[in-house]
């Protein structure tokens, strides 16, 4: 037999891993949308924010905050001066011990050598360079100084070379004068074009000891020797000028006293022609906080990291035009924040993909815009939201049954009684008529019968007999079938006491019932202010208030009206979500009256299509979200006039109240 390996798929996205569940980010999105965000927005604040498992940039930037003031606390920045000159002092003082017992000139004449020092410790160890020291001890200490002061300095350059090196000796420094050699050959070989992959395999071969980071490329290596620069200026630069020459002199000596100087100086000069871009002499400077003196090294690597995540902060801040989640480096963040960091980004960059890539958003012009699928599944979510507030078994679809041949088949089969109009189910019918006809025996007429009590005729078919018993009919309804319309108030109103977002919901709420439960409805969602408009449900999600003088719900009921008259054979319901009592009404050339307080013919004008509503036998429910007097009296009046029923809701309750309502008037219709 074949046998068969099973392992990692490698050729390419696994066809069988399902696609990445964004709903729950349509769902964040759309609630800022909602609140009247605009598409694009609303995808920069979900991704600020993240997601339920995965940080967002507001986290990932306070990560990159708090390492910061970690760094700025870490140390002093003139450490390497401190202990230079403590070793110093040590190696002079040791020097000092030993020459005081002795009474010969030659002692007097070393102790005024020592005295004749500068204050300055690169030039006092420039002038010790050549000094005979009588103590051995004090020998030991000034060597001691000079390889800290190497290896710094070539650290405060080359990171983590200080670690690799076993000693500083004259033939360590010699190999690293011909790794810089080497290096600045390549540079310079590449700005000509002679540079290959090759060569830069062969020097990581021959000298990937003294670059711990291990580098892929020569352009990742010139990067890492640039920010090392880059920073050992800031540190400079973040010094008192005293403190900058004597630094600066510290480090002229230690390179020449390595024999190093020459090569260090031709690197830096291949470096800053490679990367004209580097304000090299002006980078800045930094205020560090702590206590504890750094080494040349470990200030030089804070300050690099503190630079770099300053470029990481920029990026993850987002606030700059035509920003993209793109411009993140993720090997910034690796280095920074470390792989969960790096996770979350790619995480992010996902939603954004994959919300445009599964047809929730889409590019209209430059414009970000949510699609029709998109707001479905916001209308789905709130109807979601609501039913979990509501009561269990609270309220159902009211199907009707017996309703004769108009109804639909509802799959299932009960026997016939006589006036039963539905069709008869012949399937079931006659597998009554075999299942009661028992054991196969001779019919009258001699003929053989057949199973069930059937009668086979010459062509050898069964014929079967049917008693009245066997008969089943299947089972039909009727569901009920109604008119809705909702009348959502846009004044402005609705967005100063923060209602504007729920009456959408709602209304996205309702649009979904009816199509997922109630198809055979018909839904108008009419919006309001000055004039009023039919709302479709694509138009909803980014739909803002009107910044318009009116409350014009006699339009609103005008075409309401108009759309229940289309639709005679359904049963009317109409809903009307406000927050205050009517200030507009349509004159008879279409223009808009306004007028506060209402003026009378206003009251007058909406009542007459009141009570069209009543004659329509459509009940007119409203919804207040306003404790007003005057809105109060003119409901009740509404109330009284129609039959229909006051509802006081919350704006948090909003949707429980109209989905609640809907349903119980759809009952109340049967």
């Amino acid at each position: 037999m074949t046998g068969y390996r099973y392992g990692l798929y490698h050729g390419g996205p696994d066809p069988l891993e399902p696609p990445y569940d964004v709903r729950g980010a349509v769902d964040a999105l759309g609630e800022s949308v909602l609140n009247g965000d605009d598409p694009a927005s609303a995808l920069r604040d979900l991704l600020r924010r993240g997601m339920t498992d995965r940080r967002g940039l507001d986290d990932l930037l306070r990560q990159v905050r708090e390492r910061q003031r970690q760094l700025r606390r870490s140390g002093r920045l003139d450490g390497i001066l401190e202990q230079a000159r403590a070793l110093l002092d040590t190696a002079i003082g040791q020097e000092r011990a030993e020459l005081f017992p002795d009474p010969s000139d030659d002692a007097r004449l070393r102790e005024s050598e020592l005295d004749a020092l500068p204050n300055d410790t690169a030039g006092a160890i420039r002038d010790l360079s050549d000094y005979q020291w009588r103590s051995q001890a004090a020998a030991q200490t000034f060597e001691q100084l000079k390889e800290l002061l190497r290896r710094e300095v070539l650290d405060s350059q080359f990171r983590g070379i200080k670690e690799t090196m076993s000693e500083s000796g004259s033939e360590e420094m010699q190999r690293v004068k011909e790794m810089m050699a080497a290096l600045t050959d390549m540079i310079e070989a590449d700005a000509r074009g002679d540079h290959t992959q090759q060569d830069f395999d062969s020097f990581m071969q021959q000298y990937g000891e003294f670059f711990p980071d291990s580098p892929q490329n020569l352009e990742q290596l010139v990067d890492d020797l640039v920010r090392r620069m880059a920073a050992a200026q800031r540190l400079l630069n973040s010094l008192t000028d005293e403190q900058r020459d004597e630094l600066a002199g510290l480090m002229a000596q230690a390179m020449e006293d390595a024999g190093l100087a020459q090569e260090m100086a031709r690197l830096a000069d291949a470096l800053r022609a490679r990367r004209p871009d580097v304000d090299w002499d002006g980078q800045g400077s930094e205020r560090m906080t702590g206590r504890d003196p750094l080494g040349l090294g470990a200030a030089t690597s804070a300050l690099a990291e503190l630079a770099d995540l300053a470029e990481l902060e920029d990026a993850l801040r987002q606030d700059y035009p035509g920003a993209r989640l793109d411009d993140i480096d993720e090997e910034a963040v690796r280095r920074a924040l470390g792989r969960q960091a790096v996770d979350d980004m790619e995480a992010l960059r996902q939603i954004e993909r994959e919300l445009q890539r599964q047809g929730y958003l889409q590019n209209n012009e430059g414009k970000l815009e949510l699609t029709p699928k998109a707001v479905r599944r916001l209308g789905d979510t709130a109807l979601r939201k609501v039913f979990a507030k509501l009561a269990e078994g609270g309220y159902g679809e009211h199907d009707q049954h017996d309703v004769g041949q108009a109804g639909e088949l509802t799959g299932s089969t009960r026997p016939w009684r006589f006036g039963d109009e539905q069709a008869i189910d012949t399937a079931a019918t006659v597998r009554n008529a075999l299942l009661r006809g028992g054991v196969p025996g001779r019919a009258a007429g001699g003929s053989e019968a057949g199973p069930g009590g059937g009668v086979a005729d010459a062509g050898g078919r069964t014929a079967v007999r049917l008693s009245v018993s066997d008969f089943e009919i299947g089972e039909t309804e009727r569901r009920a079938s109604a008119a809705v319309c909702l009348l959502v108030d846009l004044s402005y109103s609705m967005a100063l006491r923060g209602t504007w977002s729920a009456a959408k919901q709602t209304a996205l709420a309702l649009y979904s019932l009816v199509r997922t439960r109630f198809p055979q409805d018909a839904l108008q969602v009419i919006g309001f202010s000055n004039y009023a408009r039919e709302l479709r449900e694509s138009d909803l999600a980014g739909l803002g208030w009107d910044m318009v003088q009116g409350t014009n719900l006699h339009h609103a009921l005008v075409l309401a009206g108009r759309f229940l008259d289309r639709r005679p054979e359904q049963n009317p319901i109409v809903l009307v979500i406000t927050d205050g009592e009517p200030t507009a009404h349509l004159r008879r050339d279409g223009s808009s009256w306004f007028d506060w307080p209402p003026s009378p013919e206003t009251l007058e004008l909406t009542m007459a299509e009141v009570d069209k509503m009543t004659r329509r036998r459509a009940t007119l429910n409203v919804f207040m979200l306003a404790d007003d007097e005057r809105l109060s009296s003119f409901v009740d009046e509404v109330a009284r006039r129609n039959g229909g029923r006051v509802l006081r809701a919350l704006p948090d309750s909003l949707g429980e109240y109209v989905v609640s309502d809907f349903l119980r008037s759809r009952t109340a219709r049967r």
